[in-house]
């Protein structure tokens, strides 16, 4: 269950989960409601080696949130938010662009990615994702949500589809 540069061979597409997978899963809400979330630098610069390459990426995440947005766009990712079902919206996108499931990554975290994760080649979890969701993906990073597992995926792929 290792995360290998063998399959992250021939992928064309990337799909990310935002909460737990480019934070740590935690929020700072303000006294005024606002919420506030860590992300890693490191992990902003795994997703420019992206564009580097010939795949796509996108966040796709249950909640909106502005925080989600505004990351999304300094990353220069396109960002689908208040996703009920994500496998749908995975599918949809690919059809429209020609990409087959089977060269598709889906990065997440928790239960509400099972059934995106069903549908890709190549389902990911990050170390610290829910039980459930560690027993139904094809690799884990080494690295945390929020601590580097993005950038821990961009650089082996960077690998795998440089050669």
């Amino acid at each position: 269950m290792t995360l290998s540069i063998k399959n992250l061979k021939g992928k064309r597409a990337i799909f990310f989960d935002f909460d737990g997978v480019f934070t740590d899963n935690k929020v700072i809400i303000s006294e005024d409601g606002k919420e506030y979330v860590f992300c890693s630098r490191e992990d902003g610069m795994g997703i420019g080696l992206l564009s580097e390459l010939d795949i796509v990426s996108y966040i796709i995440s249950t909640e909106v949130n502005p925080v989600v947005s505004a990351r999304a766009e300094k990353l220069k990712i396109p960002c689908f938010q208040n996703v009920e079902d994500k496998a749908k919206i995975v599918k949809e996108i690919c059809e429209s662009k020609g990409i087959a499931l089977k060269d598709v990554i889906f990065v997440g975290n928790d239960i509400n990615d099972l059934g995106a994760f069903s549908i890709v080649g190549l389902p990911i979890a990050v170390k610290d994702s829910h039980p459930d969701v560690l027993k139904e993906v094809k690799a884990v990073t080494k690295k945390t949500g929020g601590n580097g597992a993005v950038r821990e995926i961009c650089d082996m792929l960077k690998k795998a589809l440089s050669k």
